[in-house]
């Protein structure tokens, strides 16, 4: 078999799709997390912390001065940009914890789904009947006789 039959009959197996779907979801994941920590989290931090815009927080590795992170890297100057990697760390948190409720439910579901369905316990029987039963069963064997298992009535004789 050659090299190319190989990889046909690799990329062909559903693993191989199921993997691009959630490649491509993963993706677009990402993207409205980063929405909603850009758009959204980081304002609100902002207002809380007073003002502070992590995206902007970076250190100038080169020589000039600059008010921004955009104005340094239009300026082309070499900078360390801590405050987009703390972004990235609170990515990471959102995607991490959102994929955690998301496998937690998805592992409730299935357990749910392959938990048989109880069966109602029998209940247990009342004392006169597990007595009849006991009567019965030692007059089928022979062993006793029927007036050793009924004392007579006082009332007949």
């Amino acid at each position: 078999m050659g090299i190319l039959d190989e990889f046909k009959t690799f990329a062909v197996k559903g693993n191989v799709v199921d993997m691009g779907v959630g490649i491509v979801i993963g993706a677009a994941f990402t993207t409205i997390v980063s929405s909603f920590v850009d758009d959204l989290l980081n304002p609100i931090l902002g207002v809380i912390t007073g003002g502070i815009d992590f995206s902007n927080y970076f250190l100038n590795l080169g020589s000039g001065e600059y008010s921004s992170l955009a104005a340094a890297q239009a300026a082309g100057a070499p900078t360390l940009n801590y405050g987009l990697f703390i972004n990235a760390i609170i990515n990471f948190l959102i995607v991490s914890f959102a994929l955690f409720l998301l496998i937690k439910q998805t592992n409730r579901l299935r357990h749910d789904a392959e938990a048989e369905p109880e069966s109602p316990e029998t209940p247990e029987p009342a004392a006169d009947v597990v007595l009849l039963t006991e009567i019965r069963d030692l007059l089928a064997g022979g062993r006793v006789a029927p007036e050793a298992v009924i004392p007579p009535d006082p009332a007949k004789s």
